[in-house]
């Protein structure tokens, strides 16, 4: 059973199709639109949003000048929350799904993300601080759609890694939701149209939830004649929450990895007290708040590199809202990297992925740090360079960070480790506001500064790989001496 054409029975297999298909549409249209924020927040500032915070001031020359530097300021903490909320929230989400199954977890998610679209329809410049929790709720919405739609690819057999990746990609690219909204909101169609419009899907959410989803799990590897969505209860597998645990599914932003479950040599505290794990919580954080500081303060930065060109200015943010729908197609590069070396002895499997990570590591390292470079220097035409650099290093940046996880550790601990170090890089990545605070205060608008810092700051992600290097090193080390001293003996 690996794909639409083999499966027996065809009402079967046109409805995996179908699930499949509209999978794709829901992560690619609505799950990660949080990170479109840039393409929001240009309507938002022209609706007036947070505009009490502009004051008059008075210029170099004596005239007076709209300082709109708290505005800026606020939405930077608007998108601040939501994007720890995105993280923080995925260990709960997690344990959510694991606890209760795709039906309930997935009338969770509807719910968040139908309160989300409601309360941007129904804000207004006077309720402007209904955003905080309408872009909160929105971004959990959505990674808990794309957390139970990742299973879907167990219906396809051999081309499940594709049909996940896909969706992980798509989950990058959805983005450019907003970018969708902000130019029907130039066409005369209203804020509050749009997201009413979204609201409505919800009916498209429930649908797919009960005669398109499973009620727990999705299993693999996948039962004879299994059925789920419409079907009763009693014809359901059930096998498949015992083969979900041992499948050991789990998600991040840019891929997901199915671990066979095995027996534990280190603890779990062990684990977190590793060099391994200290080593890629640094990787992970210091890049993620690279990515996130630039999503928060893209509108302000154009701002100040266009002197407030309001055309340039929305021909940027396009041009930045259109590249990351490229995001579905850099997504499986990483695991192309990462599965190289499937197929070797069974012994020297984990050494092997070990080995493939430290190109994985050190290329994501790279692609940050020619990314922050481009994104520091002030010359506005290179932006397109740090456009395409974000969306292809963000795609790296998540699918090894589940990847590294899923080699380095022991596989009964993956989900609790998964969910620490996004909790943790989470905690650290709100340091992108008082980052923004600086630029806004003592900087007066000029960021320049703060990327120098933070392109100094990501030159520790390449610690990680080098770390991983030397340990591959000496394990190579005590395998040849091992091999010498049994010749020896012989």
């Amino acid at each position: 059973n690996t794909g639409c054409g083999t499966m027996s029975g065809i009402s079967l297999s046109v409805r995996r199709c179908i699930t499949f298909a509209t999978g794709l549409v829901e992560c690619l249209c609505f799950a990660g639109a949080v990170f479109g924020w840039a393409s929001l927040v240009f309507i938002l500032k022209s609706d007036g949003f947070f505009s009490s915070l502009c004051v008059n001031t008075t210029g170099v020359n004596g005239t007076q000048v709209l300082d709109c530097s708290g505005q800026d300021e606020r939405f930077s903490l608007v998108f601040t929350i939501a994007s720890f909320m995105n993280n923080f929230m995925t260990l709960l989400s997690g344990f959510l799904f694991d606890r209760f199954g795709t039906t309930v977890t997935r009338l969770v998610a509807i719910c968040l993300y139908t309160m989300g679209t409601l309360m941007l329809a129904f804000a207004t410049p006077a309720s402007s601080s209904l955003l905080f929790p309408a872009l909160s709720v929105l971004a959990v919405g959505g990674i808990m759609f794309l957390i139970t739609n990742m299973q879907v690819g167990n219906l396809f057999g051999s081309r499940r890694s594709t049909i996940i990746t896909l969706y992980n990609g798509a989950f990058d690219s959805s983005s450019a939701l907003f970018l969708v909204i902000k130019l029907l909101h130039e066409s005369g169609v209203s804020l509050q149209a749009s997201f009413l419009f979204l609201s409505a899907c919800s009916i498209i959410h429930l649908l797919r939830t009960f005669f398109l989803m499973p009620r727990k799990f999705i299993p693999y590897p996948l039962p004879d004649n299994y059925t789920y969505g419409y079907e009763p209860p009693s014809k359901q597998t059930h096998t498949h929450q015992h083969l979900l645990h041992v499948s050991g599914m789990y998600t991040s932003g840019a891929t997901v990895y199915f671990l066979p479950l095995s027996l534990s040599e280190k603890t779990f505290r062990e684990c977190i007290l590793s060099w391994f794990f200290l080593w890629h919580l640094l990787w992970l954080s210091v890049m993620q708040l690279r990515h996130y500081f630039f999503i928060g303060t893209l509108n302000p930065m154009l701002q100040h590199l266009t002197r407030g060109e309001p055309s340039l200015v929305n021909q940027y943010i396009n041009a930045f809202a259109i590249t990351q729908l490229f995001g579905v197609l850099c997504a499986p590069w990483n695991g192309l990297i990462m599965d190289r070396h499937k197929g070797k002895p069974q012994v020297r499997e984990q050494e092997a992925d070990l080995r493939a990570s430290v190109l994985s590591l050190f290329l994501t390292a790279l692609q940050c740090l020619l990314f922050s470079v481009c994104a520091t220097t002030p010359y506005l035409p290179l932006q397109y360079a740090t456009f395409i650099l974000q969306v292809v290093n963000r795609s790296f940046l998540y699918g090894g960070n589940a990847a590294f996880i899923s080699v380095a550790f022991p596989s009964c601990h993956f989900g609790k480790l998964y969910g620490m170090v996004l909790a943790l890089s989470a905690v650290f990545s709100v340091l992108q506001y008082p980052c923004f605070s600086l630029v806004k205060g003592v900087l007066d608008g000029d960021p320049l500064y703060v990327n120098i810092g933070l392109t100094l700051l990501s030159l520790l992600a390449f610690i990680h790989p080098l770390y991983v290097y030397m340990h591959c090193r000496r394990l190579a080390t005590q395998r040849a001496n091992a091999i010498a001293s049994v010749r020896r003996q012989q």
